[in-house]
């Protein structure tokens, strides 16, 4: 009794995110409550950023009105954006 044959599944090239999932950021505004410093804490807080680049995304927020401080799928975007409202900073989620 021979093994029943069985063809090889082609598999096709899947990219680890769906490109409708990558395009979304959160965005911080400035606000006139929060100290440039407290902001700056936040960010190395919640995101792990250097406190060089949490400065560098404070000062953004503070001279252009906005930073964007993370970029990814829409849900861990939304879930970004909830953090910061926690802590009481001004963020939305945006398509980028």
């Amino acid at each position: 009794m021979t093994a029943p044959q069985v063809a090889p599944i082609e598999t096709p090239d899947i990219e680890e995110a769906p490109a409708a999932d990558r395009p979304w950021v959160t965005i911080v505004w400035n606000d006139p409550v929060n100290l440039m410093s407290y902001v700056t804490w936040v960010f190395q807080k919640l995101f792990g950023y250097s406190k060089d680049r949490a400065e560098a995304l404070m000062l953004d927020v503070h001279h252009k009105g906005k930073a964007i401080v993370s970029s990814g799928a829409r849900e861990r975007m939304e879930h970004d954006a909830s953090r910061l409202h926690a802590y009481g900073l001004w963020a939305t989620v945006d398509k980028q």
